[in-house]
């Protein structure tokens, strides 16, 4: 389960996983397989961005090269102006990056605009990446792109029949290759030896006699065709060695290794069984393919730290789809629960690949959501921490439901109430017994209410101001819903008539949630004005020791009291 004590560290950030974190997928290409390049302008994929991250996004992967079989490398300067714009907008609200790049210059100029994490398909094999990250504190994602199939055998495979039919009919073969020699002994003689005069066996001890195996070597070529003794003619095709078709051979192969790859996969994927051969299992063995997977992973692993990288910024992707055909696809991730083993957060990267596609027979990468859930969840069961799917919304809501019942998991937060029309006191207590009706939340403290002054828009009456801690196992968008459905049933006029930061029955923010990070238009956690709301942090101090201490221990800039606003001016009460 993703339920364990790993953390993530990711520059500023520190990701927690006490429950999976979801990277949607940001695709800034005209040609990716699985969007068309509907987000290929920079405002739209702004927008997309942004869109994810309040539908539950924890964190947004944005690429500027498709790296589907058959793709078109993209040179670094044209990567560069594709996404750097849009990794530097999400920074700016708060939101945890990832550039999706193999170019170390990309991956540079992407951190500068502010993404936290490098995500490098080629498993950092590049010393100059290697030598980039040393130096930074954003996080990393080694990624297995390469192909796991054993190496291309140079003999024919040797089958061993026993059966009494394959024995009668190896004697009868024998026999026929008997008489053609036979008849060829008047021939001709050669060095004093008759041509086709049977071979001597060797002997092992005991006089058992060693046949010799058909392995495939090539042997001397006939004379002439009346030379090749006829039961060799008449010998089926499938025992000659498999060769590679002319055309195949002659076909040019990129001169980018990963394209040349991604190339080559492909080919495997359409001829992956041949006719001529029989599997005695529906998969092939998990033992080497995970040796290649898992030995890559721990190698590039532990590259990056002795290079320096400490071990709490490395996170580790198997890469299905790179290199890999769908049954090998397939091992990799039944044997999740080994890789997390390793100890490194571990991503489930399954959106919509081919190998899905397979498996639930849908044919348009698109139309695959659901079968990527499906998949990810298993993952998710096995031990993956990070799911990285196109469908933030469709995987949020899924996952939402999923946790609720099947991880009991209470966290606290803190949830700030204020009021300047009606009866303030009364209008707070209303909104701390709507709270407590929330499902799967419930109230476990409140701070004394107090009085003070209007911060931002100055001409009103004085607030009324608390703070209420809560238990809950709701998403931190999903509570932030149910709090703005107890707004509504208080009277708070959210339209755009009304001022942000003017009168109003109730407001509520949601503060800090434990363990959660989160950007966007709709929600910023933690709260990105706590350090400076003098009606926030003085209720706090009832409820903890040292709130200014803990959250900048959070990450939160904290200002001194009197350089606050909303400064408090009397107590009004308990609530």
């Amino acid at each position: 389960m993703a339920n364990d004590s790993k953390t993530w560290r990711c520059g500023k950030c520190e990701l927690s996983f006490d429950r999976p974190r979801i990277m949607g997928v940001l695709n800034v290409t005209p040609d990716s397989v699985s969007d068309g390049g509907e987000h290929f302008d920079q405002d739209a994929a702004i927008e997309y961005g942004l869109a994810m991250l309040d539908a539950g996004a924890d964190i947004i992967d944005v690429g500027g090269e498709s790296t589907r079989p058959g793709f078109t490398p993209v040179n670094p300067d044209e990567e560069a102006r594709r996404v750097l714009p849009v990794v530097r907008a999400l920074a700016k609200e708060g939101a945890i990056v990832s550039i999706d790049t193999r170019h170390v210059a990309v991956a540079k100029a992407a951190v500068r605009c502010g993404a936290s994490i490098v995500n490098d398909v080629t498993g950092f094999t590049d010393p100059k990446m290697v030598e980039f990250v040393k130096t930074s504190t954003c996080g990393v994602i080694v990624v297995h792109a390469g192909e796991v199939a054993a190496p291309a055998r140079t003999h024919a495979t040797v089958q061993l029949d026993t059966s009494a039919a394959a024995f009668v009919a190896e004697k009868a073969r024998e026999a026929a290759v008997e008489a053609a020699r036979e008849a060829e002994k008047p021939a001709r003689r050669r060095r004093g030896k008759l041509l086709g005069e049977p071979k001597v066996e060797a002997k092992l001890p005991g006089g058992v006699v060693q046949p010799s195996l058909p392995l495939g070597e090539s042997e001397p070529a006939p004379e002439s065709e009346s030379e090749t003794p006829a039961a060799e003619q008449a010998a089926p095709a499938a025992a000659a060695p498999e060769t590679v078709p002319a055309a195949t051979e002659a076909a040019p192969e990129p001169s980018d290794h990963l394209a040349a790859m991604m190339r080559r996969s492909a080919r495997r994927e359409e001829a992956y069984v041949p006719t001529s051969q029989l599997r005695r299992f529906t998969l092939p063995d998990s033992a080497p393919i995970m040796r290649r997977v898992m030995g890559f992973l721990s190698d590039q692993a532990r590259t990056l730290i002795h290079a320096g990288v400490s071990r709490d910024r490395i996170c580790i992707d198997p890469g299905p789809g790179f290199g890999k055909t769908a049954n090998e696809d397939i091992v990799i991730q039944r044997e999740t629960a080994k890789m997390a083993s390793l100890g490194y957060p571990l991503m489930c990267a399954v959106s919509r690949k081919r190998f899905v596609g397979a498996v639930s027979g849908v044919t348009q990468a698109a139309a695959r959501d659901a079968a990527t859930f499906g998949v990810c969840l298993g993952a998710i069961q096995a031990g993956a921490n990070i799911v990285r799917v196109h469908d933030v919304a469709g995987f949020a809501q899924f996952l939402n439901g999923y946790w609720a019942v099947a991880e009991p998991q209470p966290r606290r937060a803190f949830v700030a109430v204020g009021s300047n029309l009606g009866h303030r006191c009364d209008n707070i207590r209303a909104a701390r017994n709507m709270i407590a009706e929330i499902p799967l939340t419930c109230v476990s403290n409140c701070s004394r209410i107090y009085e003070s002054e209007p911060a931002y828009e100055t001409r009103q009456d004085t607030f009324a101001n608390a703070i209420i801690e809560i238990k809950t196992e709701l998403a931190p968008l999903v509570l932030l819903d149910e709090l703005m459905k107890v707004e509504a049933k208080l009277g708070r006029d959210r339209s755009k008539k009304a001022k942000a930061n003017g009168p109003r029955t109730i407001d509520l923010d949601l503060l800090w949630m434990d363990g959660e990070t989160h950007g966007g238009k709709k929600l910023r956690l933690p709260h990105p004005l706590i350090g400076e709301r003098d009606f926030v942090l003085v209720p706090l101090e009832d409820l903890m020791h040292d709130p200014a201490r803990f959250f900048r221990y959070n990450g939160v800039e904290v200002k001194e009291p009197e350089d606050r606003v909303g400064h408090i001016v009397g107590e009004l009460g308990r609530m």
